[in-house]
């Protein structure tokens, strides 16, 4: 599946996934500077050290989803908030590809007319859930039940460890943002929405789900 091949690793130790584009690839939207100090940076922090914490620990036989999902049953904080935020920045990688100014129009855009009634409603509603985030977290589109919905994880939480596939993400910790555009949060998620979104990927994702 799309959101598997893309996001989870089987295999330790685990490793700093490339990005699927050169660190230019998203200006003027994203700034190289912004990506390499966040997959470098971040990305590379997290790797690290769950790398260094499955040193000596049983759970370093499994992947990383599976990792995900154990740890946070067993309260493993530290596992969990690492495991869970290689996969949730190599799954954001992939949701991000610079618009070249052609509206989507595949099976995830008519669903998302039809549960949120249109792309501008959808767009206006995702903004309004990543600027009302408290703190540190991440923005998902998911399917369940047969519909779209939009939910909000704080910090390394994310909707694998409920065996929720998500569809596409934004990241809205301020990382993320802060080099381009400093505080304004709102600003980065209305050009995310935009300009990024990678809707191949996204409707990969969603034919995928059941």
């Amino acid at each position: 599946m799309a959101f598997s091949k893309q996001a989870n690793q089987t295999v330790y130790p685990f490793i700093l996934p490339d990005l699927p584009y050169d660190q230019k690839a998203l200006e003027p939207y994203l700034s190289a500077e912004t990506l390499e100090y966040h997959h470098k940076k971040h990305h590379a922090a997290y790797v690290n050290n769950l790398n260094t914490l499955l040193e000596n620990h049983d759970l370093k036989q499994k992947s990383l989803e599976e990792i995900i999902v154990t740890s946070l049953e067993e309260k493993l904080d530290g596992i969990f908030n690492n495991a869970a935020q290689i996969w949730n920045h190599s799954f954001f990688w992939h949701s991000m590809k610079k618009s070249d100014g052609t509206p989507p129009n595949n099976e995830l855009i008519e669903q998302i007319n039809e549960d949120f009634g249109s792309l501008d409603n959808f767009m206006a509603e995702f903004k309004k859930a990543g600027t009302s985030q408290f703190g540190s977290g991440w923005v998902w589109l998911i399917k369940e039940k047969g519909k779209l919905k939009l939910t909000k994880t704080s910090n390394a939480h994310t909707p694998i460890a409920q065996n929720i596939r998500p569809i596409f993400t934004c990241d809205v910790w301020e990382h993320a943002y802060y080099i381009d555009y400093r505080h304004r949060r709102v600003d980065y998620l209305d050009l995310f929405m935009r300009e990024l979104i990678n809707w191949d990927f996204a409707n990969q994702n969603f034919l995928h789900i059941k």
